[in-house]
């Protein structure tokens, strides 16, 4: 099993990008499961539609989502319970979201420093759980878009790491945030683990193997000028603040070898996909992709294509 958080401090489209590469895998033959960690649960309403989200979210118990999977060990009163996983397909599976996630921020924020392995590794132990049941060979782990206890308990499930970012200045911002605080997490996990006598504690190596660039503006094939002055400056900002490297000169986000992909705005097709509940790449013309439409699904195809295999390449699992 291979797991791997999409993680940003910014409105960068990470939800969408999860959710079209969980589809995409499937399409390459994977066994995926989606887990949906942030508490804001964008991931879960992208997949499921209203009438499913009140069931999963009644008063009182919620046991189908992750919150009833780790609540029994938050609350003090009993371990992790196998969380449900939600079927969307034969090769896709969620583990949902829940907005009442949020209220444990402080449980694990008190576990860090505790090193209280059953609190800090329960997301890590319900995926291998959900992953067990279904057979899975990859998880994609949407975050919320901060630097929080939840975010931290929730990379500690994750052996690599992608960062969405968008073609402006706060997701500029966000990676001088973001990157130091990835490093510093990676190393304090490391030093508990390593004072931990138990062996089967995550591996939660948090290894960071690229970004993407999301919706981008083009005129033709070439990002626009307002874009390409922040794309521009990506390649040498992830160095400095993710991977501690100098800065190169001769890079760019067209040459950069932690540039997994530069996805532009499909516009358009976004609506039509959400209102036919699938992603842009699988629109057909009874969904109104028709005309220019159905060019832009076949690029849209191609371009998270390309994506999923440099992400498997990256990960060993090509």
């Amino acid at each position: 099993m291979k797991t791997i958080a999409f993680f940003s401090t910014v409105a960068a489209g990470k939800t969408t990008l999860v959710y079209h590469l969980a589809w995409m895998f499937a399409d390459m033959g994977h066994n995926v499961i989606a887990a949906d960690l942030d508490p804001r649960s964008d991931l879960t309403s992208m997949f499921l539609d209203e009438d499913r989200l009140e069931e999963l979210w009644p008063d009182g118990k919620h046991p189908n989502t992750i919150y009833g999977a780790v609540e029994p060990i938050l609350s003090g009163v009993g371990d992790i319970q196998a969380p449900h996983v939600e079927t969307l397909d034969t090769q896709v599976g969620l583990i949902a979201g829940d907005p009442d996630l949020s209220r444990f921020e402080d449980t694990f924020s008190a576990a860090w420093p505790r090193c209280h392995d059953r609190d800090e590794s329960a997301f890590y132990r319900a995926i291998l759980m959900a992953a067990e049941q279904r057979g899975a060979e990859l998880v994609l782990i949407d975050v919320g878009p901060n630097l929080g206890a939840i975010n931290r308990a929730a990379l500690i499930a994750s052996q690599y790491v992608v960062i969405p970012l968008a073609s402006d200045i706060y997701s500029l911002k966000g990676l001088r945030n973001l990157g130091p605080q990835l490093r510093l997490w990676r190393e304090a996990w490391g030093k508990l683990r390593g004072r931990s006598q138990d062996v089967s504690r995550p591996l939660g190596d948090m290894c960071p193997i690229g970004y993407v660039v999301m919706q981008h503006g083009t005129r033709g094939e070439r990002p626009v000028k307002a874009y390409l002055r922040w794309m521009e400056r990506i390649p040498n900002e992830y160095r400095r603040s993710v991977t501690d490297e100098p800065r190169d000169v001769n890079v760019h986000v067209e040459n950069d070898p932690y540039c997994l992909a530069a996805l532009k705005n499909y516009r358009s097709l976004m609506p039509l996909a959400m209102e036919a509940r699938k992603p842009m790449f699988r629109l057909k013309p009874a969904d109104g992709a028709i005309g220019a439409h159905a060019q832009a699904v076949r690029d849209c195809f191609g371009d998270f294509h390309l994506l999923a295999l440099r992400i498997l390449s990256r990960i060993g699992a090509a």
